[in-house]
């Protein structure tokens, strides 16, 4: 197949027409509404009929052709227009399925160039063409280190991951996304079909304010209640059977129920990994695990290696992808510590003042309590800062809210930064930044002694930072 042009499925016309299936019956209802039920009948066919029509055009117009160096996505329809992806730029291949792809036994193929919008998509495939396009876009790898294609599992998910769910941020606020979709969606039907006025809003509005106090405390109380229940909803739905696979040169990670989706990293161009937590999954032993890796599109979604897990399973994926983790930190001055108290204080210290200027004593008491509650942060905030390095890897973290772990190999360093603020120099202490072409770019290590910045970045890196000490 390889060299021949190719049309996607030919059910990806009826994937399409599913697609429009809500706007086929939102055009029903409005038929229903202005002319009753042979209107709705014609509205929904004259729909049917366009949707169709219009992906059997998208169909016919769309081909690709896999060559040995390339692969090219064409269109021709009123003009041509060719997509070129060289074979050695794809960093990675991405499968996922839709329900409606699953039932059909399609998927959508992602061939990822890099993060300067040199990507494709091939919208649908079957799956068995999926995975061989999977296969052959990333078989230059394997070539240049001719490697066989074992497969290993590294890690998958245990059903008390899920319980990981309510302690970050990410879905614990799915209940007021999805109760704000709801009342958004009924808001502009009504207001189409003109069930919604501003007197019938006003009298809504007056009802709601007449309810009992605690029917009001009922309702927050459902959502206190809820917000948990659907942050672990919502992360099974997203990492439902979640697994990590070491595939050759690959590493593959799959996950999803509703949507099905299958991810691939080149391993050659990993040059590091980043452990992130809060405080309430430091108290429950759990972490995130994040690739950094070089030129990939969307490294926030594509470049996670694992949900919210055990850290202990977390800290040995991450050794078994870049190494082991050096350690045990070096632990930072204490002067950092005085900073670290300081900035923590200063905003609810301007706060307070504020509020006493303004007349405000209770603003100004809530200040107060907000510095008490700042030292224990800015003292968290030192006890985080840490820095490491062996043979072949290097690490630093900060942050208490969000903690922060980067490794990175020393052969992925490609320059340092080294910046002081005033206070900084006056306390001898330094911010040393590791520039890594990969993830976001730099990494600090914050509050360091300024000497053992310096020598940090010259064991290192000696060639690069001995000239400028000897100058």
């Amino acid at each position: 197949m390889t060299g021949r042009a190719i049309r996607l499925h030919p059910l990806t016309i009826l994937v399409g027409a599913i697609r429009e299936l809500i706007a086929l019956l939102v055009a029903g209802a409005a038929g229903l509404a202005v002319g009753g039920l042979s209107t709705a009948f014609y509205f929904t066919l004259l729909g049917l009929g366009f949707g169709l029509v219009l992906h059997l055009v998208k169909w016919a117009t769309f081909t690709y052709t896999v060559h040995d160096n390339r692969i090219e996505l064409r269109r021709a329809l009123i003009g041509r227009s060719v997509k070129i992806i060289p074979r050695e730029r794809v960093r990675g291949v991405d499968i996922s399925s839709t329900l409606p792809h699953r039932l059909l036994g399609l998927a959508v193929v992602h061939v990822d160039a890099g993060s300067d919008g040199g990507d494709g998509t091939l919208n649908a495939v079957s799956r068995q063409e999926a995975d061989r396009l999977r296969r052959v876009l990333l078989s230059h790898v394997a070539e240049m280190r001719r490697t066989p294609a074992d497969d290993t599992e590294l890690a998958r998910a245990s059903p008390r991951w899920n319980l990981y769910a309510p302690l970050g941020g990410t879905y614990l606020l799915t209940p007021f996304a999805v109760a704000g979709s709801v009342l958004g969606t009924l808001y502009n039907l009504g207001d189409e079909f003109g069930f919604i006025d501003e007197r019938r809003l006003s009298h809504l509005g007056r009802d709601v304010l007449g309810l009992p106090v605690t029917v009001g405390v009922v309702v927050a109380l459902l959502f206190l209640v809820a917000m948990p229940i659907g942050s672990v909803i919502a992360f099974a739905l997203f990492n439902w059977d979640f697994s990590l696979r070491a595939r050759g040169e690959e590493l593959i990670a799959e996950r999803g129920l509703l949507t099905r989706r299958t991810v691939s990293l080149e391993r050659r161009r990993i040059r590091g990994v980043e452990l992130i937590d809060n405080p309430l999954e430091r108290l429950a032993g759990a972490a995130r695990l994040g690739a950094l890796v070089t030129g990939l599109g969307d490294a926030a979604q594509r470049g996670r290696l694992l949900p919210t897990a055990p850290v202990t399973i977390s800290r040995d994926v991450a050794a078994r992808v870049v190494g082991t983790v050096p350690g045990p930190l070096v632990t930072h001055p204490p002067a950092a510590l005085r900073r670290r108290v300081v900035r923590a204080i200063i905003p609810p210290l301007a706060f307070t003042v504020i509020a006493l200027l303004a007349g405000r004593p209770w603003a100004a008491c809530a200040g107060l309590v907000l510095m008490i509650l700042a030292v224990p942060l800015g003292a968290d905030r030192y006890h985080q800062l840490g820095h490491a390095l062996d043979r072949d890897r290097l690490t630093v973290r900060s942050g208490a809210l969000r903690r922060r772990q980067a490794v990175v190999e020393r052969r992925a360093v490609v320059g340092w930064r080294l910046r002081q603020t005033l206070f900084q120099r006056r306390l001898g202490l330094a911010t040393l930044v590791v520039a890594v072409g990969a993830g976001e770019g730099g990494y600090p290590a914050i509050d360091m002694a300024e000497q053992d910045a310096v020598a940090f970045a010259e064991e290192v890196t000696p060639a690069w930072v001995r000239p400028f000490l000897n100058s």
